[in-house]
């Protein structure tokens, strides 16, 4: 777990750990110091998911840039760009 990401809600973790893979939930653009969720700027809630994943990984020692697999979920296709 990582206090630089939001915490988890419910029955689920930040990250877990299974041998030498590190598994992460899924991140909401949520800033981690207030709870809040951002909205509007695409990019910028682009950033804050990432942000939080990479606090995440992080603190299991295992840096997002070694990331095997990212899926990404998009409502609506015209922001593939910033995304991608």
């Amino acid at each position: 777990t990582s206090p630089d990401a939001p915490g988890a809600i419910g029955t689920y973790s930040q990250g877990i750990r299974a041998g030498n893979t590190v598994y992460l939930s899924g991140q909401l653009p949520l800033d981690p110091r207030t709870g809040e969720l951002l909205s509007g700027d695409m990019h910028a809630q682009v950033r804050q998911v990432f942000t939080n994943l990479a606090a995440v990984a992080t603190a299991a020692a295992a840096p997002l840039a070694d990331a095997v697999r990212v899926t990404v979920y998009l409502t609506d296709l015209k922001h593939f760009p910033v995304v991608n």
